[in-house]
């Protein structure tokens, strides 16, 4: 009967992977080189094909060490898991939860979910982190995380999906701008206007963008800046109009500071999603999270149509 592979090695392939080198490798694990080298050879020997080639630019995993690779990150991942989880236990409290969300969602209603959910289930913890959308992905693939919340723009093939919240793009700019008294406007009107960019290079940058081409134009930002807050400020000052989301840019509009007028197009309104891995790979504590989460945005959605 085969054995089972050894984490140490795995931890340490991973790593030479990662920098490229052994020697760096050894550095980082605070290990001899010719150790480490020697832990690689007989992680080898052991599966019978060879992991790692050496290139012009250092150290690359074989066709069979990047498949060794992803397994060994899921692997070391779930151990880490379940480490935490245990420890824990020690501690009165009943298992984590690593939360990647995109930065339109941690300004919306995230928080206020999770902490709803901790009320609930005050022995768990959850972690937050602000991550891009593809950071986000690729950290659930790999099993860095335990759970992202993301607009549904985002290829989230392989990962298990629940539908969340909805926000609503609208035009944000100055109470004085010519367009400010309008119900609507099409995204095409505002392509002649001076704008503010957010985020570039984002999920939001990359649909108007491509709803620009669309239409044979390019946006053209006077200014362009990383977070949505930024854009309010600075369409406040009277120097552009930009497209945010309404949820999030109605607490900058207090006091007349804004305008805020609904976008007319079909995909205007955006759709978020919880992502976890398949259900295998998910940890008790994530799948809790993820389905309050679920539930969380069907009980508002019931309310509104209520009202």
């Amino acid at each position: 009967m085969a054995r089972p592979l050894d984490p140490v090695s795995l931890h340490l392939f991973v790593a030479v992977c990662e920098e490229g080198s052994i020697a760096r490798a050894a550095d980082r694990e605070a290990l001899v080189a010719s150790a480490l080298s020697k832990r690689i050879g007989a992680l080898e020997a052991e599966v019978g094909v060879p992991l790692l080639v050496r290139r012009r630019r250092g150290i690359e995993p074989t066709a069979a060490g990047e498949a060794l690779l992803a397994r060994a990150r899921e692997l070391l991942s779930a151990l880490e898991r379940m480490r935490s989880e245990l420890g824990a236990f020690g501690q009165g409290v009943q298992g984590s939860v690593r939360v990647l969300a995109s930065p339109s969602v941690l300004a919306e209603r995230l928080p206020e979910d999770i902490g709803r959910f901790l009320d609930q289930y005050p022995r768990l913890t959850v972690s937050l982190d602000e991550k891009t959308s593809p950071d986000i992905v690729r950290s659930l693939r790999e099993g860095t995380a335990d759970l992202g919340v993301l607009w549904d723009f985002a290829d989230t093939s392989g990962l298990h999906v629940l539908p969340y919240r909805n926000d609503h793009l609208c035009v944000a700019m100055s109470p004085q701008h010519a367009l400010a008294r309008r119900a609507s406007l099409t995204y095409a009107e505002t392509l002649d206007q001076v704008s503010v960019g957010v985020a570039p290079g984002g999920l939001m940058d990359q649909l108007l963008r491509r709803q620009a081409a669309l239409l044979g134009r390019i946006p053209s930002h006077r200014i362009q800046v990383s977070s949505i807050d930024a854009a309010c400020r600075i369409v406040a000052a009277g120097l552009g109009l930009a497209v945010l989301p309404r949820e999030v840019a109605v607490p900058h509009a207090g006091a007349g500071r804004l305008a805020l007028v609904a976008l007319k197009e079909p995909w205007a309104k955006r759709r978020f999603v919880v992502l976890t891995r398949p259900a295998p790979l998910q940890s008790a504590s994530a799948r809790l999270l993820a389905q309050f989460l679920h539930g969380a945005a069907a009980d508002r959605a019931s309310e509104h149509a209520g009202r």
